[in-house]
């Protein structure tokens, strides 16, 4: 897997031109037609992460390969990328059709932190299949961005940052309430923040000389200078997992990419997810995914 693909890359493949808002290094936003901006035959877009935010509205069978899961698309679906996560569309349909708009984390600086919302976390669930009743009240907000970004209102930034919290909010609402966020006591929820911001940090893995640091739940305790059965309690309120449960998740999942889209060795993905023998991550891998690397690999590429 490449290193993270930049917005000034996006735009120079894309529409081989870098506006001059990018340029300056401020926040950018841009919204496009997909139809337009693809084309029936497009060029298939690599798995990588990018470090810029995707919120795309698309119509059309296809598949939707994000982190280490795959989601099957029969008609419409509405999905939200972000830096810490790869993804990829695969086309059934020769021709898709939506929207989608970019933008970059400086583009909120201080509006407020996108990745509070489930749908930007890595847990979170991205990808909210649509109905027609629920396409007719998303349609609506690229329209007025597209009407937006081309007025000369001086503030139209902010009404456009205020549609993508619509974009949030609609995706969040189609979630079943036992998928979001339970409310937990104040200072479980602040612990748990820092946990799961500490946990995030290490990722995404892109080479194989980098190393996770913090692995065990006592590593999270002593950074975070607080009990690790405390620590476990509040992940328990919040996240209905303890630490360990947390972690093996995430090194769960980041291996699984690794194995599927770089051509690292088994090692030194084992290196890297802090693994201090080979075997024990094949016996951890094999415990959770059912599948030793090595078989996992050999059936991913078939």
């Amino acid at each position: 897997m490449d290193k993270k693909v930049s917005i000034e890359e996006f735009y120079q493949s894309t529409q081989h031109y870098v506006p001059e808002r990018v340029k300056t290094g401020i926040g950018h936003f841009n919204v496009f037609k997909l139809d337009e901006f693809a084309g029936p035959k497009p060029k298939a877009m690599p798995f990588n992460r990018r470090d810029y935010y995707k919120i795309s509205l698309v119509k059309g069978r296809s598949r939707v390969h994000y982190a280490d899961k795959i989601v099957p698309v029969e008609k419409q679906v509405l999905v939200f990328s972000n830096p810490q996560i790869p993804y990829n569309w695969e086309r059934i349909d020769e021709q898709l059709t939506g929207y989608f708009c970019v933008f970059t984390d400086s583009f909120f600086h201080q509006f407020g932190d996108l990745n509070q919302y489930p749908v930007f976390q890595p847990h979170g669930n991205p990808v909210f299949p649509l109905t027609d009743e629920q396409m007719q009240t998303v349609i609506p907000i690229f329209k007025r961005m597209f009407a937006e970004i081309d007025s000369d209102y001086a503030y139209k930034y902010d009404l456009l940052r205020n549609m993508v919290f619509e974009l949030i909010h609609a995706g969040l609402k189609m979630q079943p309430a036992s998928e979001l966020k339970n409310s937990g006591s104040n200072a479980a929820e602040r612990i748990s923040a820092l946990f799961m911001e500490l946990l995030e940090r290490q990722f995404p893995i892109e080479s194989p000389m980098q190393r996770m640091q913090l692995r065990s739940a006592s590593d999270f305790a002593n950074q975070l200078s607080v009990h690790v059965n405390h620590l476990n309690r509040a992940l328990k309120e919040t996240k209905q997992k303890n630490t360990s449960g947390l972690i093996t998740d995430r090194v769960m999942q980041e291996a699984k990419i690794l194995l599927r889209h770089t051509n690292w060795n088994i090692s030194e993905i084992a290196n890297s997810l802090r693994f201090e023998e080979t075997a024990h991550f094949s016996n951890f891998f094999k415990k959770y995914a059912g599948h030793s690397p090595v078989s996992f690999r050999k059936l991913e590429i078939v």
